[in-house]
């Protein structure tokens, strides 16, 4: 195993997250939100299996986003006209992400709706 390949891994990857990070809002938008959960978590203690749901959901959307941004680039590489095919290939990324998005949005719901009601009630 070469070790300076691994870690020149790591570091492309966390280039290509910096990179989304500075250029994309919706993938800031879904740490935000993600950070809300986080937080959320600890304050309602959630059990085991529910942090698992909820670590999985946040890391989906953000891998969902990560690939829709890299569809998004590599179509616009490739043609910069308004090719129906390409933005059929833009849709089906961002409907993916979408897709991912709302399961996400239902876990949350039943996790933190009871938690809530319980808290206000």
């Amino acid at each position: 195993m070469d070790t300076r390949k691994l870690i020149a891994s790591f570091r492309f990857a966390w280039k290509g997250v910096s990179d989304v990070w500075r250029n994309e809002q919706n993938f800031r938008i879904h740490v935000v939100v993600a950070s809300v959960m986080i937080f959320l978590g600890f304050v309602f203690d959630l059990s085991q299996v529910e942090w698992l749901f909820l670590i999985f959901v946040i890391t989906g959307v953000l891998a969902f986003e990560l690939m829709n941004t890299a569809i998004e680039r590599s179509v616009d590489l490739i043609t910069q006209e308004k090719h129906p095919l390409a933005m059929r290939a833009k849709d089906a990324s961002a409907a993916a992400v979408l897709t991912f998005a709302l399961s996400a949005v239902v876990v949350g719901g039943v996790i933190f709706i009871p938690k809530l009601l319980e808290w206000f009630f």
